[in-house]
């Protein structure tokens, strides 16, 4: 297909997308075409309202904000979990904000691992974000196990996947508790959250799921599904804006558990002002929360989360996976004769909201795609990975983007670019 076919099937996308209504909701950067969503979403209206509403708050109501705003801010990480729950297919109670990806990650895992005789291994992967593995390994040598005997990688069959015999294969009985991404942050390859969650019960392991590149963007059941935990950011396709608090996900059964690591925003909110200098867990995941909410960090979200509560999680996933068809298809087409490869899956529910565009200029193709106002992102050793958001980027962008792509390559602009693999983010 030549490139006006591919300019005029996306126009031909655009004219019937339902959700085209909500671009005007965010801050487009002017004369840019922004596919970093899957790093940092972009601002929205009514995330930028609530932040500016809690600093009026602040700046009226001073330390009565705590009681008297509106919400007020004593029950902020429990409401913006309860605003969260749908999105991931939890009961209010089971999901609250709190803290950062890692920091949640060290708490749930002084929670669930809980090595028992040879049940001692803490499954984890290669692929996934490394500050995972670095919380891991580091929660691992704390307990005073040795990572060289205690922490098993699913392997990669090819550096960019997980197959799922692999993860099955790896789940022996001396597995304690497994921890997987359910999108993987570098090829978007989606996992089987349902199927992995049961496999790992039926071999007598507990289980949880860094969603940090799925939360928002795929639909998920953590409650039906029997996930035991999970955790994510909220400055991706959530909109928090950047350093967002996270959040985390505990299903219901484990609500008798103490949490591992006790703060004294976890006790039991009817109590917490006693100053009792025993702990007391606060019933559901808000026990899983230690120092005092970052109100600041959380407020944008009662802006963000609504809105995409009303544009529906349902109808994301769908247009998400036509931008991604569009993109895995012009690529190709047009990129593959010029050294490309696409490292994302490519059947639909096999995949998150991201494509992973290979090429061993990956580093300075992303740079002069931003010098020419494209805003990707770059992962080593070659990756150029295009995350849209369905709610602002439209499908006339990510043609433009790709043919953008295609001229930097052919005209060789990018080899005026440095290789080195710094901070492209």
């Amino acid at each position: 297909m030549d490139r006006r076919a591919w300019e005029e099937r996306a126009r031909t996308e655009d004219a019937k997308d339902p959700l085209s209504a909500y671009r005007s909701e965010f801050y487009r950067p002017l004369e840019t075409i922004y596919l970093d969503g899957n790093s940092l979403g972009l601002l929205s209206r009514p995330a930028e309202a609530a932040l500016l509403h809690a600093l009026d708050e602040w700046r009226c109501l001073g330390v009565g904000g705590w009681g008297g705003g509106d919400p007020a801010w004593f029950h902020l990480a429990e409401r913006i979990g309860a605003l969260e729950a749908p999105l991931v297919g939890a009961e209010p109670e089971e999901v609250v904000a709190a803290a950062s990806t890692t920091l949640n990650l060290h708490q749930l895992l002084s929670t669930f691992y809980r090595p028992d005789g040879a049940r001692r291994v803490l499954l984890c992967d290669p692929l996934n974000f490394p500050s995972d593995r670095y919380a891991i390994e580091s929660h691992l040598r704390l307990r005073g196990e040795d990572p060289a005997a205690c922490l098993r990688e699913v392997p990669s069959r090819d550096g960019r996947t997980l197959s799922a015999a692999d993860i099955l294969a790896s789940l022996g009985e001396d597995v304690a508790l497994a921890v997987l991404p359910a999108v993987l942050y570098r090829s978007g390859q989606l996992l089987d959250v349902r199927g992995v969650t049961e496999a790992a019960h039926a071999r007598g392991a507990l289980i949880g799921w860094d969603l940090s590149h799925a939360a928002g963007a795929v639909p998920l059941q953590l409650h039906d599904d029997g996930a035991d935990f999970a955790f994510w950011c909220n400055y991706k396709y959530l909109g928090g804006g950047p350093g967002a608090a996270a959040s985390l996900f505990v299903h219901r059964r484990h609500f008798d558990r103490t949490p591992g690591l006790w703060g004294w925003f976890g006790s039991r909110k009817d109590r917490q002002f006693d100053m009792l200098q025993t702990f007391e867990a606060a019933s559901g995941a808000g026990a899983y929360q230690t120092g005092t909410p970052h109100i600041l960090a959380m407020a944008p979200l009662l802006g963000a989360l609504p809105l995409i509560g009303r544009a529906g999680i349902t109808a994301i996933r769908e247009k998400s996976l036509r931008q991604t068809s569009l993109l895995i298809e012009m690529g190709d087409d047009l990129l593959r004769p010029l050294g490309f490869t696409v490292g994302t899956p490519r059947a639909a529910g096999q995949r998150g909201a991201h494509v992973a565009f290979e090429h061993p200029e990956g580093a300075r193709i992303a740079r002069a795609l931003k010098a020419c106002g494209v805003v990707p992102d770059f992962r080593p050793p070659d990756v150029v990975r295009l995350g849209p958001n369905p709610l602002y980027t439209s499908f006339s962008e990510i043609a433009r983007a790709v043919l953008r792509m295609l001229e930097v390559v052919e005209s060789g602009v990018y080899l005026r670019h440095a290789a080195e693999r710094d901070e492209i983010a």
